[in-house]
């Protein structure tokens, strides 16, 4: 999809070409820069950006200006998407903890659609690290649009009515929506929000959000100024100080005080900014440090139990000893893995070979249908023994076969069993579903609760969306754990390294929060708290009734496993939307657990806290409602349930038309892609019934006519052929495919019976 969409830029840009600018001759339409790589992928957005789509070029034309070009005959299939012209933007982030809620605002003009013609525009945002889209608002000449999540009741029935078109997520990290029948020559004014996770390395929180505009958004007239802003509010939650490090655009600072800081930026521009917004800080504190946050809900939250919020920084310099390791790598090397899945997981996992203290120790486990060991035992991460991993990885990792994953689980359980004076890990990488996952989980957490005082940590990546994300959330939630993906094989290699980074690096193990036992009532996300790590801060949230104590103490084990113990100051958020920050954790775990469980009671709270914060869910589906300017009745965004057998076409009470977008989650993993070892990223295409009876009887017709001779017989026969006879024999076989199809037209008639 997003190769295609590369192409359709790359169509559209042509295309504009035809767009008259006038008789003056310094008005020029701007051109892809000259080093911009002629992949498709290169015309990916970096940057909120909007098309115009375009299937009748005919169309394409200044609306202001007519050219009154030669008609252009044919159709663009697919459409070709025209990038549009954008006359203002502004972005707003606010940041908490480790959370970041962006807002885009501003307005694009269809400028190469002819005034009397229409077309339908698609907005593309591309989103930060771990970008979770929350809502967009269109106001167009006529219309007016925003987007709405309902619950889900009929999943199937809903199914039909999704259009790939009408939006969803072009990559994991690039959201779409499409606008349907814009006016040529009108405005697009568009506000989209969503949240992100900030960046920690070294101490140092960072805030990437991609805002590099290509030169070709530039409105194609005189060089005058125009006006982009930026406005940024970090509170830091902390009460400390913060130190600012990096910024790519030159701030103002508005306001300073004590875990708060506040800037802007406004400037007047001949071209759009060609950089991504970035901003880095530090809060200061060189040793570890944590605090807990408390919070009211709303008189609107479907909770209303008090909200909390724990967190441990692990400060800017580590004098701390990480804990001895030992790790059994656990990889799926089935048939699916073949190609860029397989070769990014072996330079990552060399690399973290490489990483490994001579005292630490390792194994290596393939599997697919069956498992192949490195070693018998645990081996120490000598110089010798981890060149002869590398080449036995490089020797043995090669993709076949099926998928098992509780085989290799419980031999390297096995292998831990007798780990004393380390931190034992389990690290599984997989891109498939099994059917026995609840299983493997009840396996491991009876292990589990039957382990030492320090058991072994089970940490998953899923490659892909055919894998079970929850299943491997949930592994790694009952073992404190950690858990990371990448649904897209591209970045395999960058994200595993960051994991396997984050696991080398625990500082505490064991970390528990008294406090949470004196409660009447509590509710954690994660139930249990996974290790704090020096490249990652630690935030656990929750629900609790009760009175929560002044004195909080946060307990553990060092890496030399002596004891930890931090005194946890207690705070009111009056300023941290705190069940927004945790929303998206939240929904993530208690998704994982309805799975698991099976409890339809948790479904249902998934998706009324979905509904509530705008966070996308599997329980939820995102809507875009449309009405007609000037309709207040409609015009107020709100959540309703959705019906169990509803038109997304159709016009409801208020006057709104409905657009159903397809799902946006992740899905509880694909059997049948994993059983037929179907590569991450391969498209399942489905054609409709009737189109595959047509094709199958034109296919049927060619065999009849074709069935004595062989595939290499007609490629050697029509590799001979001139240009004139090719046009005689493709008539001739569309004439004969179209005979063929008779019989099939009976059979979507009169459902193919005898006699009809």
């Amino acid at each position: 999809m997003a190769e295609e969409f590369g192409r359709s830029v790359q169509d559209g840009l042509k295309l504009s070409k035809r767009i008259y600018l006038g008789k003056d001759r310094a008005v020029t339409p701007p051109k892809p820069p000259s080093h911009m790589d002629k992949s498709p992928v290169a015309y990916l957005p970096t940057a909120p950006m909007v098309y115009a789509v375009i299937s009748n070029p005919g169309i394409v034309d200044n609306p202001d200006i007519p050219s009154y070009q030669p008609h252009v005959h044919g159709r663009c299939d697919p459409p070709a998407l025209i990038p549009l012209q954008m006359n203002r933007i502004e972005l707003e982030a606010d940041s908490y903890l480790d959370t970041a809620f962006v807002k885009i605002n501003g307005s694009w003009r269809v400028h190469c659609v002819m005034g009397s013609e229409s077309c339908d525009c698609r907005l593309a945002v591309p989103m930060g690290e771990q970008g979770s889209i929350l809502g967009v608002e269109i106001e167009a000449s006529r219309k007016l649009y925003y987007t709405e999540l309902v619950a889900i009741e009929d999943r199937k029935d809903l199914e039909k009515e999704f259009r790939i078109e009408n939006g969803g997520f072009l990559k994991p990290h690039i959201f779409t929506i499409t606008i349907p029948k814009v006016d040529g020559g009108s405005t697009l004014s568009i506000k989209v929000s969503w949240m992100q996770k900030l960046l920690y390395h070294n101490g140092e929180f960072s805030l990437i959000v991609p805002f590099s505009f290509p030169e070709y958004v530039t409105p194609h007239v005189k060089k005058l100024p125009r006006k982009e802003k930026i406005q940024l509010n970090v509170t830091t939650g902390t009460g400390t100080e913060i130190v600012c490090k990096t910024t790519s655009h030159p701030l103002k600072e508005l306001r300073r005080e004590v875990g708060k800081l506040g800037f802007s930026y406004e400037s007047e521009v001949l071209t759009w900014t060609n950089i991504d917004f970035t901003f880095s800080y530090a809060v200061s504190f060189s040793h570890i440090f944590g605090g807990v946050l408390l919070q009211s809900p709303s008189v609107h939250d479907v909770d209303q139990r008090d909200i909390c919020c724990a967190y441990l920084f692990p400060g800017g310099h580590h004098s701390r000893k990480v804990f001895r390791k030992e790790i059994v790598f656990v990889v799926d090397i089935s048939g699916s893995m073949e190609g860029a899945p397989l070769e990014g997981t072996k330079i990552a996992l060399s690399a973290a070979l490489t990483n490994l203290d001579s005292k630490d120790s390792f194994n290596i486990i393939a599997f697919n249908g069956d498992t192949y060991l490195f070693s018998s035992s645990m081996e120490l991460a000598s110089e010798d023994t981890v060149e002869r991993a590398v080449e036995w990885m490089s020797m043995n990792l090669i993709a076949g076969g099926d998928t098992n994953i509780l085989v290799p689980l419980k031999q390297a359980t096995e292998m831990l069993s007798k780990s004393g004076g380390s931190i034992p890990f389990i690290f599984l990488v997989t891109d498939g579903a099994v059917e026995d996952e609840r299983h493997i989980c009840d396996k491991m957490k009876s292990y589990i609760t039957g382990g030492g005082s320090i058991h072994p940590r089970i940490c998953t990546f899923g490659i892909g969306s055919y894998c079970n994300h929850y299943f491997l959330r949930m592994l790694a939630m009952i073992s404190r754990g950690q858990y990371d993906a990448a649904y897209d094989i591209d970045s395999v290699e960058s994200r595993m390294q960051k994991l396997l980074s984050r696991i080398s690096s625990t500082i505490i193990a064991n970390i528990t929060i008294k406090a949470f036992d004196d409660l009447d009532e509590v509710e954690v996300y994660p139930s249990r708290i996974p290790d704090l790590s020096s490249d990652n801060p630690l935030i656990v949230s929750g629900r609790f009734q009760g009175n929560f104590p002044d004195s909080v103490v946060a307990t553990g084990f060092f890496g030399d496993l002596s004891n930890f113990s931090l005194d946890l100051k207690v705070q009111q958020a009056k300023d941290i939307p705190l069940h927004s920050v945790s929303a998206k954790q939240q929904i993530d775990l208690l998704t994982a657990q309805a799975w698991f469980s099976e409890n339809k009671q948790l479904e249902e709270k998934v998706a009324k806290l979905s509904i509530q914060t705008g966070v996308i869910s599997e329980y939820t589906c995102m809507s875009l409602l449309e009405t007609d300017r000037g309709n207040q009745a409609a015009e107020s965004p709100g959540g309703r349930k959705l019906p169990r057998q509803v038109n997304p076409q159709k016009v409801d009470f208020q006057g709104r038309r409905r657009i159903f977008l397809r799902n946006l989650g992740v899905g509880f993993g694909n059997l049948t892609a994993t059983a037929e070892n179907l590569r991450p990223g391969a498209e399942e295409s489905k054609l409709p019934e009737a189109a595959e009876i047509i094709i199958k009887a034109a296919s049927n017709c060619c065999s009849i006519m074709c069935n004595q001779c062989c595939c290499m017989c007609c490629v050697q026969c029509c590799s001979k052929i001139n240009n004139q006879f090719a046009i005689v024999l493709t008539q001739l076989c569309t004439a004969l495919a179209c005979f063929g199809c008779i019989e099939c037209c009976s059979e979507i008639c009169c459902g193919g019976q005898d006699g009809h």
